[in-house]
């Protein structure tokens, strides 16, 4: 009806292309469980993905048979969907998926963002705040008010949150460690131009 409210973003194509759109970039999602795409392209495969999980958490047959009518790899993916998903996102009220901007992947600078399922392997923000947390206990001021609050977030459903959480921070930890051994070898190094006395030119000694 024109003036009214758009329930939902056309995405500049016809029904059937539309549909057929978000099919596949679900499709993706639930089989790399992260993908870059368009920012509305992201918005509205979102829905269709948090559709599709609880769905699966559903797990009747009439839930399989519309779940399996979206997969463009159903003998693939509905496995994963009705256990290893299901499993996963059995306490969590809500909230399975998540959008998050990125840079421009295109040259005509679309606005781009990335899908991904929380709290799986690929989970970004759990990560981020890995990274965060190692290098904030290094500092004299300890942990911030706003990473504590995104620890809560990142483990609060996640099956076994806190010990993967350290475990990441640990192997993270490892890492901090190996590259500020390598930053304190490169400033022993000379990298500034000498002159020789001799040839009256300047060189570089490492």
């Amino acid at each position: 009806m024109a003036g009214g409210a758009i329930k939902y973003r056309h995405l500049g194509r016809k029904s059937s292309h539309r549909q057929a759109l978000l099919r596949n970039l679900v499709t993706s999602l639930f089989e790399h469980e992260s993908i870059s795409t368009t920012w509305p392209k992201a918005k509205e495969a979102q829905r269709l993905a948090e559709k599709l999980i609880t769905l699966g958490k559903r797990n009747t047959q009439a839930a399989k048979n519309k779940a399996q009518a979206i997969f463009y790899k159903p003998v693939e993916l509905m496995p994963k969907l009705f256990s290893e998903l299901r499993e996963r996102y059995l306490t969590r009220p809500g909230g399975y998926t998540r959008v998050l901007r990125i840079e421009p992947l295109k040259e005509d600078q679309a606005p781009s963002a990335i899908l991904e399922l929380v709290d799986g392997p690929r989970d970004m923000r759990f990560a981020m705040t890995a990274k965060t947390l190692v290098r904030e206990r290094a500092t004299e001021a300890g942990v911030r008010d706003l990473t504590a609050k995104n620890i809560l977030k990142v483990t609060r459903f996640r099956p076994g949150g806190e010990e993967a959480l350290e475990e990441t921070v640990r192997r993270l930890e490892g890492t901090v460690r190996d590259e500020e051994r390598r930053l304190r070898g490169a400033l022993k190094r000379r990298v500034y131009p000498v002159l020789n006395k001799d040839t009256g030119r300047y060189s570089r000694n490492t």
